[in-house]
């Protein structure tokens, strides 16, 4: 590109220097009066004889015009008045008193001199002028060529491996300026597919983990609420039935939290995923009935209306946001709901002691517990709201935490359909 600017700066020149000579390459002819007055005497005694002019002035070159501007000397001589004085040549007006006779024209000795010059000068500039084209052109050919095209064929060798793209190599052409580094980026795109290889199979290794652990978790913890339950039915000891009921609620807590880490484990591997449909705004009243296992909630109205929702991923968020206020509350809690533009509107409220303003942004991250249940000996494990938070934004809705003194309202924004 520099040197492109550089033949465009030299032609700018060249155009300069022309311009210069033209404008002020040539003087104006200006003969002694004496010899202008003389040659109008000798022309104005002579006019049917103008052969004289050559004899009397033999070292000055004279035209004679007549009154229609036509050329009457030298015999022959197709030059015309108008374009006499075009040229520069000192015109004399031949008068006999106030009658006009002819034009006498003095040519300038320098005129065709200088016009050779001029028109050398302008062939040699033409010539440069191609010349710089040429090698202009040629040049931007090379570059376009050399340069340009192998940047063009990198980037989008660039581009397919930021799209994830690794099997298809780096086409160039080695003997190419850049083509000494078509090895190093094909070892690069290599190492790259051979890493992502890793990577997915780990990720599939950690997924079978899951899976595993999953399925060895709740077996154990199935096993216990099934002989709970048969206890409850066949014991009669109250004091004995008091602590079934308590190892039914370790249990059932259990089951949570091994439910949680195992869902906060698929987020980490982009395995959690949400299977949407349009579903009517009614099976909220049997999913908020269905997690009030305890009947502390007190419903309002839900607005008819097709909600875009996961209804088994739906369940397990307002599950996760009643159980929180069942362990941190255990007061009523109030529903309400609403539409609101796109969305349908669904607060749910406890009346506990809340969450500190500057905590409200954080009880929203993993593993994190408030200031005021840490020191208690409530059990939690800080992935609730995490989940459903996440699951929300799955979901194209939001969640949503506010606290006005007493007690935590958790708001869900639920996409309409």
């Amino acid at each position: 590109m520099r040197y492109g600017r550089m033949l465009i700066l030299l032609a700018m020149i060249v155009a300069c220097c022309i311009g210069i000579f033209v404008m002020t390459g040539r003087q104006k002819y200006m003969p002694d009066i004496v010899l202008q007055n003389d040659i109008a005497e000798t022309v104005r005694e002579n006019r049917n004889d103008l052969a004289v002019l050559e004899e009397k002035f033999p070292d000055t070159d004279i035209l004679v015009f007549d009154r229609e501007g036509f050329c009457i000397y030298p015999e022959g001589e197709s030059l015309t008045l108008t374009k006499s004085r075009n040229n520069g040549d000192l015109c004399l007006a031949v008068t006999d008193g106030d009658r006009f006779l002819a034009t006498a024209a003095i040519p300038d000795p320098s005129f065709s001199g200088y016009n050779k010059a001029f028109e050398r000068l302008t062939c040699a500039a033409v010539i440069l002028f191609l010349i710089m084209v040429t090698a202009a052109v040629s040049f931007y050919l090379y570059i376009g060529r050399n340069i340009l095209k192998p940047f063009c064929k990198m980037k989008e060798f660039a581009g397919r491996i930021a799209m994830g793209d690794l099997d298809s190599p780096l086409e160039m052409e080695r003997s190419n300026l850049f083509g000494v580094f078509t090895e190093s980026f094909d070892i690069m795109r290599e190492e790259l597919r051979a890493s992502k290889a890793r990577e997915t199979e780990l990720k599939r290794k950690e997924k079978e983990l899951v899976a595993e652990l999953s399925h060895d978790l709740k077996t154990p913890i199935t096993g216990i609420n099934t002989i709970c339950d048969v206890l409850s039915l066949k014991v009669q000891d109250k004091y004995v039935l008091g602590k079934v009921e308590g190892i039914q609620k370790k249990t059932q807590q259990m089951e949570l939290l091994v439910t949680d880490l195992l869902t906060a484990a698929l987020d980490d591997l982009g395995e959690m995923t949400v299977n949407c449909t349009d579903e009517n705004s009614a099976v909220l009243y049997d999913i908020i009935r269905a997690a009030d296992t305890r009947s502390l909630v007190r419903r309002s109205t839900i607005p008819e209306c097709m909600i875009h929702i996961d209804i088994k991923r739906m369940e397990q968020i307002i599950g996760n946001i009643i159980g929180n206020s069942y362990k941190y509350a255990d007061t009523p809690i109030d529903i309400a709901c609403a539409s609101s533009g796109d969305y349908l509107k669904l607060s749910i409220t406890d009346y506990g002691e809340g969450v500190p303003a500057d905590e409200l942004d954080l009880i929203m991250n993993k593993f994190y517990r408030g200031r005021n249940v840490k020191d208690s000996d409530i059990d939690g494990s800080g992935l609730g709201l995490y989940i459903a938070s996440v699951l929300m934004a799955k979901m194209n809705g939001e969640l949503i935490c506010s606290s006005k003194g007493k007690g935590l309202t958790v708001t869900l924004m639920i996409l309409l359909s």
